[in-house]
């Protein structure tokens, strides 16, 4: 963890999508791009703000922002969370970390005494030209979908 993204070009991407999509960077040229990373499909905090960005996703869609989330998880498990929230977005799955390590949002974590590595909850606001304008780092859920789309809404 560490590595400053703010300003830099977005890290080159290319995975697996719900609905049998594949995304890169090249399909978002043009657009305004929201990459949020989150630990886990169906856990509370996930579920949380999926939902947000899930609410607030036709303002988004207002200001030629789309929405990305991406885990570690497994396509199957990304459809079954997608299909239950009722997300307009697709998720991306991560398994070999390959995106997850581009933005640098794995990090040490600890749960019941154990040590492992984990994602750090993270959000990247990208612009049309494909630019980082804003990360944030270990987000906290309540109130977050609304200062990125305001920022988004700025730019």
């Amino acid at each position: 963890m560490g590595k400053k993204l703010e300003g830099k070009k977005c890290p080159k991407f290319n995975g697996i999508c719900t609905n049998n999509k594949n995304f890169s960077n090249k399909d978002f040229i043009g657009k305004k791009l929201v990459i949020y990373f989150y630990p886990k499909d169906s856990t509370p905090g996930c579920t949380t703000q999926g939902q947000d960005f899930r609410d607030n996703f036709k303002t988004f869609k207002k200001f030629n922002t789309e929405i990305l989330g991406v885990s570690r998880d497994s396509i199957k498990s990304h459809e079954n969370f997608k299909l239950k929230q009722s997300f307009p977005f697709e998720l991306l799955s991560d398994p070999d970390e390959e995106m997850c390590k581009a933005f640098d949002v794995m990090k040490m974590k600890s749960m019941y005494g154990r040590q492992y590595m984990g994602v750090d909850r993270s959000t990247f606001l990208i612009d049309e030209k494909g630019k980082i304008v804003k990360e944030w780092r270990s987000v906290k859920v309540k109130g977050h979908v609304e200062e990125v789309l305001s920022l988004a809404r700025e730019i």
